[in-house]
């Protein structure tokens, strides 16, 4: 008799078979401009399978746009009374929706692609600053964010734990906003490139983007959710095949090794805690055994070019859309099974480990034996 799931119905048809069991998750959404519609493609694809539940998100700048997204549609459902199945599908349409409105939109490229956009935006706010070049804060996507989100419903109508991260201008910190102190100004500072637009003000703070201090942070869903694993969407290369010779390349890199700088801190703590876990310094039970998975968009999106993160028009955010749909499926399949049992990130190699480890010093070896003469 074949195990239970593996076997075939006897009539050939999949209708009779028992649904999967679900198994639950946390999310960590990278930020990286228009390349967060890679993203939206990996939410799609876990989405559909509907085998997956989500305890929390983490999510920076565009990894905010996605998780709040994709909340407003699980609350929508819930608001209404849906059942699971109805509140992942609205969830898919509440991220659809949000993306089609950014293609529409053309943030920052006027909806086609423009050969030199990124070399002028970068030379011209060498000279200006948004204080001068766009004195009133005029920013399509806080409009397009007031459309799709309802802060209030999310606050009162989300299962999922919410974390957005900022960077306080004043400090120098990442501070994360969750539950009711979410809202579009959140949303806009997680956002914000100092270069393009004027720090985004809540309360007597000023806040500039996420990614400067945690892109995305990881911490909020150790300490603030009861699943241990995580699934880390990372859009931004942490590897890249040449080095840098132009001006605009190096600036470009230059921006990848910062908004990585804290994810790859993070991922050094997680190893330390894990190791000593597993030597048993801590006592059972005293720190989470987080569960790190990855899907690494960013080797999938290194051969764009950091230039098409101001590239908003329909065809690329779609094309962006199916290769990140690719990748989820492909991370469902070859590791489903592998959620609430073990990591698949290999954390003895932290990222920092990777590229340009000492070898090991061999232990010398022993003097050899002579007869005495």
């Amino acid at each position: 008799m074949p195990e239970a799931g593996k076997g075939k119905p006897r009539n050939g048809s999949a209708k009779n078979a028992a649904p999967p069991a679900s198994k639950t998750i946390n999310l960590a959404l990278q930020g990286g401009g228009s390349h967060g519609a890679f993203t939206w493609g990996v939410l799609d694809a876990l989405l559909e399978d509907g085998r997956i539940e989500i305890d929390g998100i983490s999510g920076t700048s565009s990894g905010a746009m996605n998780a709040v997204a994709l909340a407003q549609g699980f609350a929508e459902a819930r608001r209404d009374g849906k059942g699971p199945e109805e509140a992942r599908a609205q969830a898919r349409r509440s991220l659809r929706r949000l993306w089609d409105g950014v293609g529409v939109l053309g943030i920052f490229s006027a909806g086609v692609p423009i050969p030199g956009a990124q070399a002028f935006i970068s030379l011209f706010s060498q000279w200006f600053s948004p204080y001068q070049a766009n004195p009133l804060g005029i920013n399509p996507l806080r409009q397009l964010i007031q459309r799709d989100i309802d802060f209030d419903l999310l606050a009162t109508h989300s299962d999922i734990q919410l974390f957005v991260s900022a960077t306080n201008v004043r400090t120098g910190r990442g501070e994360v906003f969750t539950g009711e102190h979410l809202s579009v100004d959140v949303v806009m500072a997680s956002a914000c490139l100092p270069t393009a637009f004027k720090a985004v003000q809540i309360g007597d703070e000023h806040y500039w983007d996420g990614g400067y201090a945690g892109n995305p942070p990881i911490h909020p869903l150790i300490y603030r959710t009861d699943t241990s694993d995580v699934l880390l969407v990372q859009i931004n290369p942490s590897v890249v095949p040449n080095l840098p010779a132009d001006a605009m390349e190096i600036m470009d890199r230059v921006n990848e090794i910062t908004f990585n700088a804290g994810l790859l801190a993070e991922m050094r703590s997680i190893n330390f805690v894990h190791r000593l876990l597993e030597e048993g310094q801590f006592p059972p039970g005293k720190y989470k055994n987080v569960l790190l998975h990855h899907i690494d968009g960013g080797s999938v999106l290194a051969g764009f070019g950091a230039a098409t993160k101001v590239r908003f028009d329909t065809a690329f955010v779609s094309g962006l859309f199916e290769l990140g749909r690719a990748a989820g499926a492909q991370w469902l399949h070859q590791h489903f099974k592998d959620i609430g049992v073990r990591a698949t990130v290999d954390m003895s190699l932290a990222p920092d480990q990777r590229v340009g480890r000492r070898p090991q010093a061999k232990p010398p070896k022993p003097a050899r034996r002579t007869a005495a003469p």
